[in-house]
């Protein structure tokens, strides 16, 4: 629910949401696919997209979206 609390407030069609790794590894755990997938669906009833889930780390990121990690066609 806090996720998308500030969208839903503004109306937003869509979010991005974006966390870093302290061990500096950018690379998802199965952890990060496990959220993204529950954000996915819970955007879904609420009509709000999410865009991507990004994880950073030591100068570089992985976007979950481009890896198709939690973004599957269920």
């Amino acid at each position: 629910a806090e996720v998308f609390g500030v969208a839903i407030q503004h109306n937003a069609a869509g979010i991005m949401v974006a966390h870093n790794h302290p061990s500096g590894d950018p690379n998802p755990s199965p952890e990060d696919v496990a959220l993204t997938r529950r954000l996915v669906e819970a955007g879904k009833l609420m009509e709000i997209t999410v865009l991507d889930h990004l994880v950073i780390g030591h100068n570089k990121y992985v976007s979950l979206r481009e890896r198709n990690l939690g973004f599957e066609t269920l």
